[in-house]
């Protein structure tokens, strides 16, 4: 089976009712019996998910205390931290895989945060907005305004996103860091694969793009 036709197929098994797109195409990229940390693991979707299906070591950090509560009430191993600060007190390896979903463009020091995940895991998987998405690029074209879409649902003057990425960024960031891109999933607003990281068109039709990373 080809690339495309692997990502096509993760695509269509994440189609279904439950945890969003991007979470479950996630968790086809990680092996059963992994030791996994989710970085931001809000409500613990993810956590849940992946401790049911595959069978994880789960583990998770969150800022927010009532998302550790909710985590916790579901049985979930994850404490109350800033993945800005707490995530170098980890040893080198401690992982199979980081998990960062939606949350890089967030971050004070996005860089900072990758070389760190790919130091503790062995691999990193981390899913990013599209800010170079065809929708928003007319959004600002037509109304000379900060866009807000399903995706980005925030207004200029309360977003917590602090750095704005399209997904051709990422890929360069990822070669300018060392770091291998081993797979890639870019996701348009239907939630099928379209198009490769490398390719324009990716970065024009999709909305999200999925990566799992290695460190060279």
């Amino acid at each position: 089976m080809s690339p495309l036709d692997e990502n096509q197929a993760a695509a269509r098994a994440a189609s279904g009712n439950g945890i969003r797109t991007d979470l479950k195409l996630i968790a086809e990229m990680v092996e059963p019996g992994s030791r996994v940390l989710d970085v931001g693991c809000g409500d613990g979707a993810l956590l849940a998910f992946l401790s049911r299906q595959k069978g994880v070591d789960a583990r998770g950090i969150e800022l927010s205390m009532d998302g550790v509560h909710q985590c916790v009430a579901q049985g979930l191993s994850v404490i109350q931290g800033d993945a800005e600060t707490d995530l170098k007190d980890y040893p080198p390896g401690a992982f199979d895989y980081v998990i960062l979903s939606q949350t890089l463009q967030a971050m004070r020091e996005p860089r900072t945060v990758l070389e760190t995940m790919t130091r503790i895991g062995r691999r990193a998987i981390v899913s990013v907005p599209n800010f170079g998405y065809w929708r928003i690029r007319v959004q600002l074209l037509l109304t000379g305004r900060m866009p807000v879409t399903e995706k980005l649902g925030y207004q200029w003057w309360e977003t917590p996103n602090i750095h704005f990425c399209t997904i051709k960024d990422f890929v360069v960031l990822a070669e300018e860091m060392g770091i291998r891109i081993e797979r890639c999933m870019i996701v348009n607003r239907a939630g099928r694969i379209t198009g490769h990281a490398h390719s324009g068109l990716a970065n024009l039709l999709g909305e999200q793009g999925v990566f799992l990373l290695r460190r060279d």
